[in-house]
């Protein structure tokens, strides 16, 4: 071959080449467009479906991304904001037997090993019934609410079919306090007894679940007022205990307790036997605490009007097979005065005939006694009302606080009346805003209450109310030890012991109501079980427990002028 020939060939050997590598250049750059067209129709298409979602659905709400945030359930505070029920993220321990699949066996292990491995986790679930509950092969529960800590020790046994998942949980940090006002969220998700279930919707909607949930409860008054109410019952051996702190101008429950308490975090048997409101739902017949009622309504309408006039007060009345009596003579005769603060049921039962029947009921309607309690709890007694017109004997013995059983509650919004210028205002337990005017009825004068404050403070300054005068907060009040009804009467050795009562009288901002259920005579309280051994002592120590609290400080420079009082009362003894 020649040169030329040579030439030739390798001229068109490059040639070939070149158009190869430009044919590959080519393709690629169309790849590199195809990818770039690709991407750039996805992106038109994102842009195209982000539009229309503007346009069509409009863009999420600020209370929509709030809601996608917030916990499941709202919480509820005092009225301070300290927290009473929350809602957190927690690990709850779930048998699925399938989780190995279908016709698989349920556990890798024995039901006993796995049973036994998790009661080394958990001491306080039973051995056996955890055996028979994991042979059954039945999916569910097998404890609700577990710590990370044991989720990882049970998920170190390798067994798939004890799984954790996570759940929100209702928690509540101040364990059994104020659980009567609060209640629980049940395994439904729903609440149930308080205000849980007073709430449930709002807690739950997302619109305003980030809004805690106020209620008028101070849990620092809420505290002392347990502590103080548990004492008495311990110490009186009482089988149980109610108490309740109001706002006597606004009708807001500063605190609210009934014993024995349950702990919403756990119910088990002994909580659901608690749960029962003392406060609310249970109607007694309180017995003496109700003569300064009666006694205000006679003033009210004039058939008392001289406070110095006297009742024979050493023979018992007989009416109707009945005999009203006293528990000791007091003497031949007693004015207003002495009769309330010997707790006289002769005189009273006279002021109250004389006042009449027509007028007695209707001074009780007018505070509610013929009512379920004003208040948002779903848990209220409907009072044991004198049905019809209110014969001589029911008006007798109504007026000392028999024949009409009625809450605590009911109680102390009657003494808040009676001691707030006159006007009777429903109970809450939602706090109120200063400055909100709370709507009311008249039910006293202005100057039979101004009366009446003299009266309560001079029983606790001179009489069966003594144990409850604490030094400097001006406190007024009345005992009441009423035997409770059977089936053969009432029971002499089975009472209802109560102290009701207001501070400071001079210008009255609580009223404070204890009681307890059947107290028994011990060392502590001197072998006695009346009110005035147990309910008022009681009521003497929590007062200067929460006058600071609530903004009242102790001033022994103040008073209610009884001068005119003081006077007219002779020596004796009450209950």
């Amino acid at each position: 071959m020649n040169s030329l020939a040579v030439s030739t060939a390798v001229s068109s050997g490059r040639r070939d080449l070149v158009n190869v590598r430009s044919r590959s250049l080519l393709m690629a750059k169309w790849r590199v467009l195809w990818v770039v067209l690709g991407f750039a129709a996805l992106a038109l298409a994102a842009l195209i479906r982000i539009a229309l979602l503007g346009l069509f659905q409009g863009a999420p709400s600020n209370e929509d991304i709030a809601g996608a945030m917030l916990p499941q359930r709202g919480d509820i505070v005092d009225r301070n904001g300290v927290p009473l029920a929350r809602a957190f993220p927690a690990y709850s321990l779930w048998f699925n037997p399938a989780a190995l699949g279908e016709g698989g066996p349920p556990l890798v292990r024995s039901p006993r090993e796995v049973a036994t491995a998790l009661v080394a986790i958990f001491p306080d679930l039973n051995l056996d019934e955890l055996t028979k509950r994991l042979a059954d092969g039945k999916p569910g529960y097998l404890r609700r609410r577990i710590l990370p800590e044991d989720a990882n020790r049970i998920h170190a046994l390798g067994e798939p079919a004890l799984e954790f998942p996570r759940e929100t949980e209702r928690f509540y940090p101040q364990g059994s306090m104020a659980a009567h006002v609060l209640g629980f969220v049940g395994a439904d998700g729903k609440g149930h007894v308080g205000m849980e279930q007073v709430f449930d919707k709002r807690l739950t909607d997302p619109a305003s679940r980030g809004v805690p949930a106020a209620l008028s409860i101070d849990t620092r008054v809420q505290g002392a007022l347990e502590d103080e109410l548990l004492r008495a019952m311990t110490e009186s051996n009482a089988k149980g205990a109610a108490g309740v702190v109001l706002d006597v101008e606004t009708g807001e429950v500063v605190a609210l307790a009934s014993l024995p308490s349950f702990n919403p975090n756990l119910i088990d048997r002994a909580g659901e036997a608690n749960i029962f409101n003392r406060v609310t739902n249970q109607v007694y017949e309180l017995g003496s605490v109700v003569k300064p009622i009666s006694v205000a309504a006679a003033i009210d309408a004039g058939t008392v009007t001289d406070l110095s006039r006297r009742y024979q007060s050493n023979r018992s009345i007989e009416i109707g097979g009945f005999k009203i009596r006293d528990s000791h003579s007091f003497g031949g005769s007693l004015n207003i005065p002495e009769a309330l603060i010997h707790s006289s049921n002769i005189v009273t039962a006279q002021v109250g005939d004389e006042l009449g029947g027509a007028k007695l009921k209707a001074t009780m309607q007018a505070l509610g006694m013929n009512e379920r309690p004003y208040i948002e709890l779903p848990a209220r007694g409907f009072p044991i009302w004198p049905k019809g017109e209110w014969s001589q004997i029911t008006t007798m013995t109504v007026s000392f606080g028999h024949g009409l059983a009625m809450t605590p509650l009911h109680l102390a919004q009657a003494y808040a009346a009676m001691v707030n210028g006159g006007i009777w205002r429903p109970a809450t337990l939602i706090k109120v805003e200063p400055g909100t005017e709370i709507p009311g009825r008249r039910v006293f004068k202005a100057s039979t209450s101004a009366r009446m404050r003299q009266l309560l403070r001079l029983i606790v300054d001179l009489g069966t109310g003594r144990k409850a005068n604490a030094a400097g907060y001006r406190v007024g009040g009345k005992t009441g030890s009423a035997e409770k009804p059977g089936k053969d009467g009432y029971q002499k050795t089975n009472i209802i012991a109560t102290f009701a009562a207001a501070f400071p009288m001079d210008h009255p901002r609580y009223v404070v109501i204890a009681m307890l259920d059947a107290p028994q005579g011990t060392t502590a309280t001197s072998g006695q079980r009346t009110a005035a051994w147990n309910a008022a002592p009681m009521v003497g120590r929590l007062v200067p427990r929460i006058g600071p609290l609530l903004g009242i400080m102790p001033d022994t420079t103040r008073d209610v002028d009884i001068t005119d009082l003081a006077p007219l009362v002779g020596s004796g003894e009450g209950e």
